[in-house]
């Protein structure tokens, strides 16, 4: 079947100005807001789920990665699917899985449920995640499509800003079990409106096997390796050692499988490009001293310096309201000056963030210890996140713009939890740390020049292997970025197929 032509996706687009095109981004809006929400709570809430189901920290790390590791691994599929079977279809079936998902979670009886539950999670966010830019690509006529990406990725920033807030006066009110039902009557609300607005799409040129087996493998190697730093210590060095090995030989498997599929899930050939690649390592670096900074400043604001979880989720409030403020400027800046100067400079303000944040102790004074690395840390982010998105981008040729965006998404989700499992370990955390204001704040200290660290090996790496992209290449349509996570994920190419009649 071929594509259909421009003047035919223009015909039939839908305008923003339309009460179909609010819809639309209602739908869009409310179901991204799901999964972020759940990236921005869950944090603060790891104290009181501890608490509460009798958990030790290893139970508290999977909390936080048997989510990442399935939306990691599974997250190029889950784009895939939505464009071979139909767009709103895979999105809504996201929301619903993402949604009882979260009821489970809400409803656990012990950790080893939760656990389960948030592994289904990611499945969902891994459907849901990749659908709702590509509803907006698909349906929306060109000349719209790039407010609309605008309006979507700024909603999504306030989500992101209400997330902290929210989840600590749900933690410290109802109960941290609200964390998760909270995304049952947002997914309520979602369904019925993408199943009455949104018109269904799919690209014509989706074809051939899914790469099922590159999926599993990835999120297999992932599962195994995070398994084996959070184990170390706790089992037999030589158990351990063989999950490790495990883990990295179905790492080696992922890449044999990739190469040799006609249609791979992560085509390796898009790594040819030096700048891509380039591009990717530095996120590894500046994403796992993201990922483990968030994991462990919640657990110090509220375990070490006495603050509420209402307290620990707004002290985290300004990173995320300077990035929604100042990520648009800070990426016009980088378009000007090219990338290799924000990539360079933006891990080393992060670093020193994070390194004033060994002032945060006991009975730490908001004002004068915690605001002000938090702002550093805050300002870092904005220079390096947005030109990270657009470098990725201009790396690439359009078409694989797509798949650069989903590689570069989940190298960075995959980089937060290799972090998480790893920062305990390093730090010489025990399994009751979190229950100990004295034994927490000493890893904490411990932890935090050690993220920095990461931090200055990224800036390392930009300065000397990152160069201006080829001014002809596409640019970033997420202006503003506000996932603490992740980088934004970003459309394919332009001419994404319209929606069907």
């Amino acid at each position: 079947m071929a594509a259909p032509s421009s003047a035919n996706s223009e015909n039939t687009a839908v305008r923003l100005a339309s009460p179909r095109g609010k819809w639309i981004l209602l739908t869009t809006v409310l179901g991204s807001s799901m999964a972020m929400l759940d990236s921005t709570v869950v944090n603060v809430a790891l104290p009181w789920i501890g608490r509460d189901l009798n958990a030790d920290l290893a139970a508290l790390q999977w909390t936080l990665n048997a989510y990442m590791v399935t939306l990691a691994g599974l997250i190029l599929l889950g784009g895939a699917l939505g464009d071979r079977f139909g767009r709103r279809r895979i999105f809504v079936l996201g929301v619903v899985w993402f949604a009882a998902a979260s009821l489970l979670c809400g409803i656990a009886p012990n950790a080893a449920v939760l656990i389960t539950a948030r592994a289904l999670q990611g499945i969902g966010g891994a459907l849901l995640t990749p659908g709702s830019l590509a509803l907006i690509q698909a349906s929306f006529h060109p000349d719209d499509r790039g407010r609309v990406v605008g309006l979507w990725s700024g909603f999504g920033g306030i989500g992101a800003a209400v997330g902290p807030f929210l989840g600590g006066w749900l933690v410290d009110g109802p109960g941290w079990r609200w964390v998760f039902l909270l995304n049952v009557p947002l997914a309520a609300l979602c369904v019925p409106v993408a199943v009455r607005h949104v018109p269904e799409s799919a690209d014509p040129r989706a074809h051939g096997r899914f790469d099922v087996l590159g999926a599993a493998l990835g999120a297999l190697c992932l599962a195994l390796v995070t398994y084996a730093l959070i184990e170390a210590g706790q089992r037999s060095a030589v158990l351990v050692t063989l999950i490790a090995m495990a883990g990295l030989a179905a790492g080696v498997g992922f890449v044999y499988v990739e190469r040799r599929r006609p249609e791979p899930m992560m085509p390796l050939e898009i790594f040819s490009s030096r700048q891509f690649t380039a591009v990717n390592l530095v996120t590894l670096c500046v994403y796992a001293a993201f990922g483990g900074f968030f994991f462990l400043a919640a657990v110090q604001l509220q375990v070490v310096s006495g603050y509420s979880a209402l307290g620990a989720g707004t002290a985290l409030l300004p990173v995320t309201v300077l990035m929604l403020l100042l990520s648009a400027r800070s990426g016009e800046l980088g378009e000007r000056i090219g990338p290799r100067i924000p990539l360079t400079v933006g891990p080393l303000v992060c670093a020193l963030g994070m390194l004033l944040m060994l002032r945060v102790g006991p009975h730490a004074s908001y004002v004068t210890d915690v605001l002000p690395a938090l702002l550093v840390l805050g300002l870092g982010m904005v220079t390096l996140v947005a030109p990270l998105t657009a470098t990725v981008l201009a790396s690439v040729d359009t078409e694989h713009a797509g798949i650069a965006s989903g590689v570069n998404n989940a190298a960075a989700r995959a980089a937060s939890l290799l972090a998480v499992a790893a920062l305990p370990l390093l730090t010489g955390m025990g399994s009751e740390a979190y229950r100990s204001a004295e034994a927490f704040g000493s890893a904490f200290r411990r932890a935090m020049p050690l993220c920095a660290g990461v931090l200055v090996v990224g800036a390392v790496l930009a300065y000397t292997t990152v160069r201006r992209p080829v001014p002809v290449c596409r640019q970033a349509q997420c202006h503003t970025h506000c996932c603490l996570t992740a980088p934004p994920l970003e459309g394919g190419a332009e001419d994404a197929s319209p929606p069907s009649k």
